[in-house]
């Protein structure tokens, strides 16, 4: 029996969103491999210098990667529903979109503090998020 047209080309389609799919997950793999080469070379570089300041940009710098890899995992869920959107796929995109917005949310509120309390010269708030960090 022969395939319609349709069939044929919704067979191509599914998997040419299968392989974006991999490449936007490979993305985000990738950005959290370079952000945290880029932040262990910071932190080799300044290992000596022991300064506050130091480790701060540190966690701000591998921060802003996981936010953006993040992002790109997002992506890769999305196109995976969109191209077999079954209830149960739609539930699990809804509870990964959940978890990843929030740690989402959460980096960057971090991401404002630190950088707020740097600009502002609060010194106080700063050294009691260096005591907080050398705690966890």
């Amino acid at each position: 029996m022969e395939q319609s047209l349709y069939e044929v080309s919704e067979g191509h389609i599914y998997h040419f969103a299968e392989w974006v799919k991999l490449a936007v997950e490979l993305c985000g793999v990738l950005v959290i491999a370079w952000g945290v080469l880029i932040s262990l070379w910071l932190y080799a570089r300044r290992i000596f210098t022991r300064t506050e300041q130091d480790f701060i940009a540190l966690r701000l710098t591998l921060a802003r990667y996981l936010i953006v890899a993040l992002e790109f995992q997002l992506a890769a869920d999305i196109i995976s529903t969109a191209i077999a959107p079954g209830w149960d796929q739609i539930g699990k995109l809804a509870a990964i979109a959940t978890i990843r917005t929030v740690l989402n949310y959460f980096l960057e509120q971090e991401i404002d503090a630190e950088v707020e309390s740097i600009k502002t010269g609060d010194r106080d708030t700063f050294e009691n998020r260096m005591d907080e960090a050398a705690d966890e």
